[in-house]
């Protein structure tokens, strides 16, 4: 909502600066979001009235003129205007005078004429961005007044960026209401009388619709000139405000809305046929607009139409085929009240927005319908002639307002700031609130005009407004604090993010939302949790898993030729699920997923560079979960390559998959080398095993080595597990140091070698019991694998 401060001030004038002004505004809730002023700084430039006009003797483009500008003398001044004329009134800069820019006016000769001064266009004052020739003055400009003065330059222009729900300030009166309200100034709104009915002629109006328009005014008048002028004031005040003048009748219209609230439309009333009819679209039903589209209407849109078709869209836009032109001489007004909900988003689906509907979708005042007729059609027949009919008007059930109960206890539990009955009766004096009593109770009736008010919190919120949010204290709040207990059995998640940094790892955060192909290729999920209204088309699922965004992530660095790359991101995915959560019928789990790709270790000189793998990530993922014992056995997942990827599982159940990025997608995605990927569920990373004490023994280690020969096809994890759920006890540690297959080995089977490491914690191990030990741990291997002792 933009306007000019003076404008404002026609209705309501409180003691205060424009700064003061603005911040008053800002303070109630009416955000001022921009200042401006309307001409730069300059003086010295007064009305001037041109007296004659004479060729220049040396220069053809040159023109000699005498003017007045007040001061008993005509000043000569040289002027190149294509418009100068006699008898003209146009801003004149004296001698002395400081133009935008820095341009100072003195005496000069030019081409031999000596010049006085300088005659302005609207450009050289800084109040156009190009001019065609001089700015021309009304004639009862007073000659010799400054024009700063006449031309109001020194107004301010303010912005308002209103919330959705304060639909009563898209109006002067309306924020002028609002001031007086915050500082007791009185408001003084214009007078509306009803004008003088002297023809007859009348149009009937029928309301097909009535809950979609509950209220349609209108009228003809006769006689008008469209030709006319539209007065400077106006013209000034309409520009002021971001609307461009076009001619009388719409002026006049566009100035009620801007002044009153209530948009209104004039039809040429020769163009009509038969009765005004406010109905419903018909199927494929088309109008021609003004703004010059044609529209294939939907049955939900609201028409204004005759006999003949549709004459304007209800509440939006009026159509062409009705429209005014230079040469109407016979009108319909129309002002009519639409329901919000009638005229909500139709606009926006046409693809274009109007100040109408704007004003319709959010809700107008259905009790001054008639008064902005009658404004508008006083201000017709002073600018524009003509004789007016009778008011022609439909009505049905117009909304109700339900009263609202406000107990001052709860304003005082809300806003913190106990106020008496009569602070708040006075309050609601103020706002023009009608409201009796019920005991301490406020029985509030909202007014026509506040579509905004409905429950108790509304009107504790109209109290804080008008008292000032900068006037409720802020007490810092005072209690008892008492430590919470921290369980050591959970690990923050700061410090997991913090243990994955000290492992080079980047923290991302993407999007929740995520495109449909990435669901398919990194989840295989058929299920897809679809979004009804997407920020954007690319965006329209909900993630069931975080390696999507860690491989754009990824592509977006390789174009920023980043060669060696390592993120992670911590989040939510979603899965529908009957049983559900505490959204019914979907799970969020949330998830921790990493991704490592390039070289292994930063380039250095000490050992020659090698690209990551999976074992790599294995072992960020096993000491990310230390100390509790991960396992690992080969599996397929969707996104990552079925012979280099394992499932991970954590005291028997499955916590994720770590792996490769299955060639496919490396492919798809463009990747020079495949990334090594892991998706973990981030409560078994969040677990943590208290630590238990054991003794250090102080006797010396035994280690011996045990080869076997098995199948080629066997997995080493297994019997791992095996020696190690096995192993007497003694043995503190079984890892693997060799595999071997080749020449000495039969075909189909390997070699692998195993270290075994044996300690007693209270003496010194004996021969006997290390060989009983090995001799235990090779017949397990034997009697569970088929192995064969190498040797």
């Amino acid at each position: 909502m933009k306007f000019s401060e003076s404008w404002l001030r026609s209705f309501v004038d409180p003691v205060c600066s424009g700064h003061e002004f603005s911040h008053l505004l800002t303070m109630a809730g009416l955000e001022v979001e921009e200042e401006e002023t309307v001409a730069p700084a300059f003086d010295k430039v007064v009305v001037g009235q041109v007296l004659t006009v004479a060729r220049h003797p040396d220069a053809d483009r040159l023109n000699v003129c005498e003017v007045d500008v007040g001061s008993g003398e005509a000043l000569r001044i040289v002027c190149g205007a294509p418009n100068a004329a006699p008898g003209i009134k146009v801003p004149c800069a004296l001698p002395g005078a400081e133009l935008p820019g820095g341009f100072r006016i003195k005496i000069a000769r030019v081409r031999g004429v000596e010049s006085s001064g300088m005659l302005c266009s609207a450009k050289e004052l800084g109040l156009a961005e190009d001019a065609a020739g001089l700015l021309l003055l009304t004639g009862d400009a007073p000659v010799g007044e400054d024009i700063r003065r006449y031309l109001d330059l020194d107004d301010r222009l303010l912005t308002l960026k209103l919330t959705p729900n304060r639909a009563d300030c898209l109006s002067l009166e309306g924020v002028a209401r609002e001031v007086s309200a915050l500082t007791g100034a009185t408001a003084r709104f214009t007078s509306v009388e009803p004008v003088a009915v002297t023809i007859a002629t009348q149009r009937a109006v029928v309301l097909d619709a009535p809950d979609a328009c509950p209220r349609y005014c209108g009228r003809v008048i006769a006689g008008v000139d469209a030709r006319a002028v539209t007065p400077a004031w106006m013209r000034r005040r309409l520009e002021r405000s971001g609307v461009r003048p076009i001619s009388a009748l719409v002026d006049i219209t566009n100035y009620v809305m801007l002044e009153v609230g209530q948009p209104l439309h004039a039809f040429d009333n020769t163009r009509l046929t038969g009765a005004i009819h406010v109905r419903m679209a018909r199927p494929a039903e088309k109008i021609l607009l003004l703004n010059e589209q044609t529209l294939e209407l939907h049955t939900d849109v609201l028409l204004i139409a005759d006999e003949q078709g549709p004459l304007a869209m209800g509440g939006i836009m009026g159509g062409e085929d009705s429209g005014i032109t230079l040469a109407t001489t016979e009108v319909f007004l129309e002002a009519a009240f639409f329901s919000p909900p009638a005229i909500a988003g139709r606009a926006r689906r046409y693809g274009f927005v109007s100040d109408a509907a704007h004003r319709f979708e959010r809700g107008v005042d259905f009790a001054g319908t008639q008064r902005a007729l009658e404004r508008a059609t006083r201000l017709v027949l002073d600018v524009c002639g003509g004789r007016a009919g009778p008011l022609s008007e439909a009505l049905a059930s117009l909304p109700e307002r339900r009263p609202v109960r406000l107990r001052p206890a709860r304003v005082a539990k809300v806003l913190g700031l106990s106020f008496t009955s009569e602070r708040i009766g006075e309050l609601f004096a103020r706002l023009d609130f009608p409201y009796s009593r019920d005991g301490d109770d406020f029985i509030v009736t909202p007014p026509s005009y506040r579509f905004d008010i409905a429950i108790e919190e509304d009107l504790i919120e109209e109290i804080a407004r008008l008292h000032g949010y900068e006037n409720i204290p802020s007490p810092a709040p005072c209690g008892q604090l008492s430590m919470l207990p921290q369980t050591e059995q959970v690990r923050p998640l700061a410090r997991v993010r913090q243990m994955l940094a000290d492992c080079g790892y980047q923290e991302v955060v993407n999007f929740a939302f995520v495109e449909e192909g990435w669901e398919a290729d990194f989840a295989a999920n058929e299920h897809l949790i679809r979004l009804a209204n997407p920020i954007a088309s690319q965006l329209s699922v909900m993630r069931s898993s975080l390696i999507g965004g860690l491989v754009a992530n990824l592509t977006s660095n390789l174009k920023r030729r980043q060669s060696r790359v390592r993120l992670f991101e911590t989040g939510r995915c979603f899965f529908r699920d009957r049983q559900g959560g505490p959204v019914a019928g979907f799970r969020q789990p949330w998830k921790l997923s990493t991704l490592a790709y390039g070289t292994a270790l930063p380039e250095q000189w000490g050992c020659a560079a090698r690209n990551v793998d999976f074992f790599d990530v294995k072992a960020d993922l096993e000491l990310l979960l230390a100390p509790l014992a991960a396992s690992f056995a080969k599996a397929v997942h969707p996104a990552l390559h079925p012979g280099r990827s394992a499932r991970v599982s954590v005291a028997g159940k499955v916590i994720g998959f770590v792996g490769e990025l299955h060639p496919r997608w490396q492919q798809k995605y463009e990747l020079p080398l495949a990334p090594v990927l892991c998706e973990v569920d981030l409560d078994a990373v969040t677990m943590a095993r208290l630590p238990q004490y054991a003794d250090v023994s102080r006797q010396p280690l035994v280690i011996r080595d045990l080869a076997v020969v098995v199948d080629h096809a066997l997995e080493v994890k297994q019997l791992i597990d095996g020696l190690t759920g096995n192993r007497p006890a003694i043995v503190r540690d079984i890892h693997l140091f060799d595999v071997y297959a080749g020449r000495g080995v039969d075909a189909g089977k390997k070699s692998l070698a195993f270290r075994i490491v044996m300690q007693d914690t209270q003496k010194t191990l004996l021969e006997a019991e290390v060989d009983a030990a090995m001799q235990q741990l090779v017949a397990y291997l034997q009697e569970a694998f088929a192995a064969q002792l190498r040797v």
